[in-house]
């Protein structure tokens, strides 16, 4: 995806509302989901300062939870998602370094998104790993778009 392509999806990712029982919601949605296609992810949604939900299914890594913390970090760094991070920095020939950050840390791949509220903002990160980065991205926003759908 381009970069405007990602900037238009994310326009539609906005909640009327999140707190810990829609954090359970959407994790619980994206574990059913992951596990009906065999998907071996690490699942995590977190705020700035808390884990709100986290599962590491059949399949995945300790790599993986070291990937999703990474792509977390970005993503509220940035307050974008990862894959649009990372194609903004690869449009412009630039990394995450370029910006002083250091790649232990921060990881501008696909795979985090960010829950955003009406007239509030980002209040979260939604973040899977364990597919290559566009496919990560994907299960994200179909989960966040399912979820968003629910609500209202």
């Amino acid at each position: 995806m381009e970069v405007d392509d990602l900037l238009a999806e994310a326009a539609t990712l906005i909640f009327p509302h999140f707190n810990e029982d829609q954090a359970w919601q959407l994790g619980t949605m994206l574990v059913a989901m992951a596990q009906a296609r065999n998907l071996g992810v690490v699942i995590n949604i977190r705020t700035a300062n808390r884990t709100l939900f986290h599962a590491s299914l059949p399949g995945s890594a300790a790599l993986n939870d070291n990937w999703a913390r990474r792509k977390s970090n970005t993503c509220m760094m940035f307050a974008e998602s990862s894959l649009l991070v990372g194609a903004r920095n690869r449009a412009k020939g630039q990394t995450l370094a370029d910006a002083g950050l250091d790649q232990a840390d921060y990881a501008d791949h696909g795979g985090a998104v960010p829950i955003c509220v009406t007239g509030v903002g980002m209040v979260a990160v939604v973040t899977v790993s364990g597919l290559p980065q566009r496919d990560d991205h994907a299960l994200v926003v179909e989960g966040i778009t399912n979820r968003i759908r629910a609500l209202l």
